[in-house]
């Protein structure tokens, strides 16, 4: 690979958008950076991240508007990953607001690090890890 080359974003399809950009904002402490709607094609993106796009790797949920059902999670995707200061607080602090945590922070199995697992309204894990 030459360099200059870099991870853009990840891409989730969500079935509420405006409930997701809540969730990702409001509890994951992420910021919208953009948004469009494609008419023509009945879809919208939001690209949401810790940074602008120039500098880093942001998440993007795309709402297909005509969708009604769930999204199937399948068994290939395993989770997105964030890296966080106060992973106890952290916790105790989303689940206090009625956020799923499935998985309560501690040390991970054969190893040390310590991480946590909560789940956004689409049913996508999100993992944190202590730094």
């Amino acid at each position: 690979m030459a360099d200059g080359n870099r991870f853009l974003h990840v891409m989730i399809r969500v079935l509420d958008l405006e409930k997701s950009i809540d969730f990702y904002c409001q509890h994951m402490g992420m910021r919208l950076l953009r948004k469009k709607d494609f008419a023509e094609g009945r879809f919208t993106l939001a690209f949401l991240g810790y940074g602008e796009e120039s500098d880093h790797t942001v998440l993007e949920l795309t709402h297909n508007w005509d969708r009604t059902e769930p999204y199937v999670m399948g068994d290939a995707f395993g989770h997105l990953a964030l890296g966080v200061q106060d992973i106890y607080k952290l916790c105790d602090d989303l689940a206090e607001s009625g956020v799923d945590v499935p998985r309560k922070p501690g040390p991970m199995k054969h190893g040390s690090t310590v991480i946590a697992f909560v789940r956004d309204p689409d049913g996508y894990m999100i993992e944190f890890i202590a730094r």
